[in-house]
């Protein structure tokens, strides 16, 4: 992985107190959750709360100690198969919609085998690293960032299936919002750079940094948000089939979506809450009104795609879902800047914000970094020269660039120090339980 790796590797200390961080947020995230709420799996794509503790931990106990442990012995010789996501090059792995079923171990010995190898990890740090080690803890602490992410989107999933609506976190009160215009910030085509080039990790997808050719284009100053979403659906959005790729329309059709995920009508008077129109969204922080400031969230590429297409009829405009590449040249525009002020996990707020009072006088592109992934209309393809890590850590990105499309800027559930402008996530275009919405781009 030498290739790939950061060029300019954290130092020792550095590295150690951001290990020490990010594994204490991880439990601080399962705090809030009873022993049930780990367990279970509500779905084959998510996986309990569980789970994601004890594989974040294997991959420090297999990839790290393993290699660099004299004498190494494993906590548990059954977790190696257990706690295996996908790694291939590792050994077999526990089915993934089964990961609910692993009753045992429970909770505790979970905690006891996160603190076990963590001062193993530590006394690892207190002899010092090879180069190649350091690079790898730093993988491993990536890789656990995300999977703090999936722990909320998880865990969200999993509470909204109890008809209770329970809270997972109190809420934080958004600041006064105000209607803003969707205003467009064009940029010049000609030859631009998309890829990470500077100092510091990046995931192999993310390079090698390459030229690309970008036509004259615009981007909205903002994210769509919920009240225009309600139009879409108010217009029959979600029951015309031009908006719809074949694809599509017959997903929706068969799962019969009517409204993004999570949503809910309720027709009768004196409902708690009772929004004046009767549309709720199941949150984090239990069931609330539709905030039509609030960008739109939990929705598919498919309505995406869709929602795009309509406002291109609406306005008789080309309209479109943003290209992967014109997304991130709009984002380098703003420089270090590009995700200032964002909501993301260290907020606290865990759900999508609504711009501030006081936001329309500010110009240009807002909202870039954090409350929701920005769905694209670039499918997940290697860059032009991509080379994956050597070894099984190989298998982290390469081996998903198939029938996935790209998501950009980080949501409200991604840690601030997690994201970059060259980030690239990817799902596949039916995805819905990840914190996804969309910007809108046109031709010019």
């Amino acid at each position: 992985m030498s290739a790939h790796a950061p060029s300019a590797p954290t130092p020792l200390s550095a590295l150690q107190r951001r290990f020490h961080a990010v594994r204490d947020q991880s439990l601080a995230l399962a705090a809030p959750l009873s022993e049930a709420d780990c367990q279970v799996q509500s779905m084959p794509d998510a996986s309990p709360t569980k789970w994601h503790l004890a594989h974040t931990t294997w991959f420090f106990e297999t990839f790290i100690l393993e290699r660099a442990e004299p004498g190494f012995q494993p906590f548990d010789p059954a977790y190696r198969v257990l706690f295996n996501s996908y790694y291939q090059g590792v050994g077999d792995q526990h089915p993934r919609p089964q990961r609910g079923l692993i009753t045992r171990p429970g909770m505790a010995e979970v905690r006891a085998y996160r603190a076990q190898v963590d001062a193993r990890i530590a006394r690892l740090f207190a002899q010092g690293l090879a180069p190649e080690m350091v690079t790898l803890v730093e993988l491993g602490l990536q890789h656990e960032q995300q999977h703090q992410e999936l722990l909320l989107t998880d865990i969200k999933h999993l509470l909204s299936c109890n008809p209770t609506d329970p809270v997972y976190h109190p809420p934080r009160l958004p600041a006064p919002a105000v209607p803003q215009p969707l205003r467009w910030c064009a940029f010049e085509g000609g030859v631009g750079e998309i890829g990470h080039g500077g100092e510091g990790f990046a995931f192999d997808n993310e390079s090698p940094r390459h030229a690309v050719l970008l036509r004259p284009f615009a981007l909205a100053d903002r994210l769509v948000t919920q009240g225009e979403w309600r139009a879409f659906m108010d217009d029959g959005g979600y029951s015309d089939p031009r908006w719809w790729m074949a694809a599509g329309w017959d997903w929706l059709r068969a799962q019969r979506i009517a409204a993004p995920l999570y949503w809910h009508k309720n027709e009768e008077a004196g409902s708690d809450p009772a929004p004046q129109d009767g549309w709720t969204a199941f949150t984090l922080h239990g069931r609330v009104p539709i905030d039509p400031h609030a960008p739109v969230v939990h929705i598919s590429w498919f309505e995406a795609d869709a929602y795009a297409r309509w406002c291109a009829a609406q306005q008789g405009a080309p309209v479109r879902l943003p290209t992967e590449a014109e997304w991130e040249h709009a984002a380098c525009s703003l420089g270090g800047h590009w995700a200032d002020g964002g909501n993301f996990q260290d907020s606290g707020a865990l759900h999508p914000m609504p711009l501030a009072h006081g936001a329309d006088n500010e110009p240009g592109l807002q909202q870039m970094g954090g409350d929701v992934w920005e769905w694209t209309a670039s499918a997940y393809l290697p860059y032009p020269g991509y080379r994956p890590w050597a070894g099984a850590v190989g298998e982290y990105n390469g081996k998903f660039m198939v029938n996935q499309m790209v998501l950009r800027g980080g949501s409200c559930a991604t840690p601030r120090d997690h994201i970059r402008a060259s980030y690239r996530n990817f799902f596949p275009t039916e995805a819905r339980w990840q914190f996804s919405g969309l910007r809108l781009a046109q031709d010019l």
